[in-house]
């Protein structure tokens, strides 16, 4: 019989199982095997496996433990997914370990140039000079698969983080690459600006700048509309961003107009420290800045993006 609570051990013991050991044992079926390490699940396919975490891209949510999924992604009771993980009748099993060895992250190789992508993103409305400063500061390259390459940095300029997105207006192609850290995620540099426009994608970010005129502000990508658990509940790229940039005094969240941007945008407002000036600054027109800046500037939207699912946004860049 399900009892109304569990213990602090109960608890505990329950986070210690992570989703790939509780899916292995309760759903196998449910896993499908993606490289090196990498899952899927065959009933939400933009639900990510890797590393002892998981994120639903879809959904713009994710975690580490089996315990996190059950509850944000099932809407299963606290008290009710610990006894699933733990066993129903409340009895603790200790799980086994799983060895975890990061992925080490390293950029993917440079074509010998630029031109698919800046054609591709000069396509989208992102004016040629900004497209050359982010390639003078090694912020922005085309792979030899002629993917766009967004880079983040961390304070020492080591690469840290790289996100990948189809150069082919009709491919909604979109991941990061391997071993990325989210903490330094895509923006453009630094410059002595109090303010700070926070985007979902590294397009938009773009977009907000060019829509802006330039304007030297602080621009940050947090990659999706993801707003994780922890003790801040700050994305990882803004909660480390701001870290590293105490001067900064107002945020500008200019995250995507559906409803898992609007919902992150409010949770960042909400959880940012009192001495911060928030705005919440939802695009005038189209889902997103990127959508706004082709409007504005005339131009046709035949750019391919991934579609809604379950009534909720697939993340874009």
């Amino acid at each position: 019989m399900s009892t109304k609570y569990v213990s602090t051990e109960e608890l505990r013991q329950a986070r210690q199982c992570d989703l790939l050991t509780y899916l292995e044992t309760t759903r196998p079926q449910e896993l499908v095997p993606l490289r090196n390490g990498v899952y899927c699940l065959r009933s939400h396919d933009s639900l990510k496996i890797s590393n002892g975490k998981w994120f639903w891209w879809s959904r713009g949510i994710g975690g580490r433990s089996a315990l996190d999924y059950l509850i944000e992604c099932e809407g299963v009771p606290l008290v009710e997914a610990v006894q699933r993980i733990n066993g129903m009748n409340g009895t603790a099993k200790e799980q086994p370990s799983r060895s975890i060895t990061p992925t080490r992250f390293k950029l993917p190789a440079r074509s010998t140039n630029n031109d698919r992508v800046f054609r591709y993103l000069q396509n989208r409305g992102i004016d040629k000079d900004v497209l050359d400063l982010c390639v003078a500061f090694d912020l922005l390259y085309e792979d030899t698969r002629h993917n766009c390459c967004f880079v983040g940095y961390d304070e020492t300029h080591i690469p840290r983080y790289a996100m990948l997105r189809s150069s082919l207006p009709d491919s909604t192609f979109l991941q990061e690459a391997e071993g990325s850290d989210k903490r330094f995620s895509f923006s453009l540099p630094p410059t002595v600006s109090t303010t700070l426009y926070v985007t979902e994608s590294a397009i938009d970010a773009l977009s907000v700048y060019v829509l802006r005129e330039k304007k030297p502000d602080h621009y940050l990508s947090i990659a999706g509309a993801n707003t994780p658990h922890g003790t801040d509940h700050l994305p990882l790229a803004l909660s480390h961003y701001l870290s590293v940039h105490p001067q900064i005094e107002t945020v500008c969240l200019c995250l995507d107009n559906d409803s898992a941007g609007i919902r992150a945008a409010q949770s960042i407002q909400f959880c940012l420290p009192a001495r911060y000036k928030t705005e919440l600054m939802i695009p005038k027109q189209g889902k997103d800045y990127n959508e706004q800046l082709m409007r504005t500037k005339g131009l046709q939207n035949r750019i391919a993006t991934r579609k809604p699912k379950h009534e909720m946004e697939e993340l874009t860049i």
